[in-house]
Order: C-alpha cells, then structure tokens, then sequence
C-alpha cells in the first residue's frame, strides 16, 4: 500500500532532529528553539493544508492526494540535504533546512487522512480497522527508524555526521516519488467491498455542516486532538527531557523506539480485535485511560537518574496503549458521523491534535526551567556534557519537570472527558445493515419474476 510507505517516510522526516536536539543545535548553531521549529512547523503546516488535504481526497480521490504528498516530500527531503553542503553560507544553512522541512511538513496531511478513506474504499467491513491499522502504524514506524539511525549515525560530540544521516534518512523518499508516480493507478478498485463504499459522501462543505452540530464528535475531536498533541510533543522533547538527567542520546532514542514497537503491537490486537466486535468505543476509552497512567508515571520517573529499566518499561506500555487507540479512534468518527467522507471526519481529528500541539509545543517551551550548575554538570546533553558548542546560539539543557505536569494534566483531562462524555452511536454499522437487508429483500423481489421468465422459455422450447 503506497501510502503507508509515503507515511513512513514522511514521519521520518518530522521527527529527524528530535533524538540528536543539542547535536543539531550544534551543527547548524541555532538554540534549542529554532531547532523545535523543525518538529513545530509540521504541526503548523496541518492546520491550513489539512482542510486542504480533506478537500482533494474527498474531491479527486487517493491517487491525487498520494502524488502530491510524495512529491512535495521528496522536493524537501532534497533542501534538507542541501543545507549541509559545504559551500553555503552558515547562516544559510537552518534557513534551507526549515524550508525543506517546511515542504515535507505540508505533504503530511495529504498521505495521513488518507488511512480511513483506503480502510472504506479498498476492504470489507470485516477488515476495515485492520487495514486503517496498519496503514495509520506506518506514522510511528517512520518515527522508530529515525529514532534509531539519527542516534546511531550523530552521536557522542560529533555532529559532523548530521549531513550522512540526512541523506540515509531521506533516501527512501526519492524512491517513494518515483513508486508514487508509476505505482499508484487508481483511487477505487473495481467492485466496491460493501455497500457503504458504494454510496456517494457528503461533499466537504455538508460534511463539515453536519460535524458542527455532532456533540459525540467534537469531545472525540477535543480529547483525541489532546492526546495526539502529547504524544507529538513527548517524541519531539525526549531528547531534550532525558539527557539532563544523565541519559544519552542513544536511550533517548530506544526510548522513542520502544514507545513505538509497543504501539504497533498494541494497534494490531486493538485493531483485529475490534474488526471482530465492532467495540470501538470501548477499546478508545479504556486505551486512553491506561496510556495516561504510564505516561504519568513515565514523567515522574524521568526526574530521576538511573532509571533506565522503568522507564522503558513505562515508555513501552504507554505506546502501547496509546498506539492502540489511534486507528480505532478514526474509524470511530467516521461511524459516529456517517455519510460524512472520512477524509473529513478523520483529517479533523488530526487538525484538532496539531492546533493542540502547536499550543503545547509553545507553552513547554516557556514553562521549562534552569539547570543547577551541578545538574548541568551532571547532563549528558551536549553542551552539558563538555562537548565545545560555539556561538551565541548553543544548545542549554533544561529541566522538563514543569512541562511534563502540564502534559499529563492535559491528558488526565482529556481522558476523563472522552469516558464520560463521549458515547458511540455507529451510524455507518447501521447504514450498512440497512443497505444490505434492502439488497437482500430487492433480491427476493425479483426472484419470481426470474422463475417465471424461465418457465415460459422452457414452454415455449
């Protein structure tokens, strides 16, 4: 499937910087703020485009939507490595980078909506979350491989390694342009797999009209958006939260790669097991509930030195629980919101969790507080650590208690709202239901009048 390859590699993209922060603010001498700008602007660059993107899925179909994401992914990925050529100017260099960023960033909605409108045009309803599943899991897994190659490649006090981990990171997506251009043929298959896929949605403005006034979806919308923007701005500070405490880069980066190992096992038994009972809101609420509790737990512990085992117990089961809810979660607002096209109902979510996360991005970034000078001493950061930084823009290691409570008391927040106020009402289970048994008695209609055509042949013959 194209576009969980086209996910895969654009979430590589996003996620780049955030294992080796203070390496990056080193190599391109910039402070640890404009180097969260490279995770920020993805956030930012989904609000408008994502409306943008719901609209040409919903309007033209998957196809379009896949070349245009592939495109502009592979054209950023391409200044991205640009930036770190030898003959462009140093205060050059971020500059490019963020706008290579910036182009991947807006090539993200147009490939992330697309897993619940695949799930719908291309299965049956018997293998709808799975398939949601495994495409909405290709988001995480490009996650896990920069987790694990940007550590990997730029670490210790070396940053000159950035420009080679740059190009074995992005490689994948010059390779995705060209399948994307010749692989994909089609937006629909031949037959439609239910019945549902055969009716026509809404158009994007009726759709939209209909959401407004949809109680059900706005808490799913607000509490999933809320999650989703925790998530986004722990993978993005991890770094940046664990080494003052004396962890390194490369646990920073196991860390984000057991978060996600433990999603894509959670997703797979959520999203089998809901293909079975169609128990989408239960598997949300209790998914939700669960993963606050080891996150929690998890920020709590990362104050502490030494606690390398726990915290990787605790960041395993928070993916995984976390992980879980996802693709079921945007199967469950295109059921509340059927006819809506799922473009719409389920791109919204994720607009609703890059507004949030943009707000939480900028509000940890003033919420975080100085180092001791013993504490500095004792980072693994690599300004912290000895490593020489120069300039006036050098990374400083902070502390991440202060954050971290926000985080979790949004969580907390949202969880408790999606349990107590949100109740599923499966309006696309219903129609299919409906469809089907129309099929059926249409059949039974007509089957006289077929038995009836064929006697008289027989007479006449």
């Amino acid at each position: 499937m194209q576009c969980v390859k086209d996910l895969r590699i654009i979430n590589e993209t996003w996620i780049t910087f955030s294992p080796i922060a203070d390496l990056t603010s080193t190599y391109y001498n910039v402070n640890a703020f404009k180097v969260n700008i490279l995770s920020l602007i993805f956030m930012v660059a989904s609000v408008p485009f994502g409306f943008a993107a719901s609209w040409v899925l919903d309007t033209y179909g998957l196809r379009t939507s896949i070349l245009l994401s592939a495109w502009l992914n592979g054209i950023g990925n391409l200044l991205r490595n640009v930036s770190t050529f030898g003959d462009i100017p140093n205060d050059l260099r971020f500059w490019i980078l963020l706008a290579g960023q910036t182009l991947a960033a807006i090539s993200q909605p147009f490939v992330m909506f697309a897993p619940t409108k695949l799930a719908a045009l291309w299965f049956p309803d018997s293998q709808r979350a799975t398939a949601n599943m495994m495409a909405s899991m290709a988001n995480p897994l490009g996650i896990l491989s920069a987790n694990l190659i940007a550590p990997a490649m730029v670490n210790g006090c070396n940053s000159d390694e950035l420009p080679r981990a740059l190009w074995v990171i992005s490689s994948p997506a010059f390779l995705v342009v060209f399948m994307a251009t010749f692989g994909v043929c089609s937006s629909v298959p031949p037959t439609p797999p239910t019945a549902s896929a055969d009716e026509a949605s809404e158009s994007f403005k009726e759709g939209l009209k209909k959401i407004v006034k949809n109680k059900n979806y706005w808490v799913l919308c607000l509490s999933f958006g809320t999650g989703l923007a925790v998530f986004s701005s722990v993978t993005s500070f991890l770094d940046q939260a664990l080494c003052p405490r004396g962890y390194s880069n490369d646990f920073a980066g196991l860390c984000g790669a057991l978060m996600i190992v433990g999603g894509v096992v959670g997703a797979i038994i959520a999203g089998i097991y809901v293909d079975k009972t169609k128990r989408f809101e239960e598997v949300v609420k209790i998914s939700f509930a669960i993963a606050v509790v080891f996150g929690v737990v998890f920020f709590e512990l990362a104050r502490y030195k030494n606690q390398e085992i726990l915290l990787a117990i605790m960041v395993t089961a928070f993916g995984t629980f976390g992980f879980a809810m996802y693709p079921i979660s945007m199967e469950l607002a295109v059921e509340i919101t059927y006819p809506v096209a799922e473009a719409t109902s389920s791109g919204l979510l994720v607009v609703s969790g890059q507004v949030q996360g943009i707000i939480i991005v900028l509000a940890t970034q003033f919420l975080t507080q100085p180092l001791s000078a013993a504490q500095l001493a004792d980072s693994a950061c690599a300004q912290g650590s000895g490593c020489s930084s120069s300039g006036a823009d050098s990374f400083t290691p902070q502390d991440w208690t202060v954050p971290g409570l926000f985080m979790n008391g949004l969580s907390a927040i949202a969880a408790c709202a999606v349990i107590l106020f949100m109740k599923g009402d499966y309006k696309r289970v219903k129609a299919e239901k409906q469809l089907n048994a129309e099929r059926v008695l249409n059949i039974s209609r007509s089957l006289p009048s077929i038995v009836e055509v064929q006697s008289n042949t027989q007479d006449r013959l």
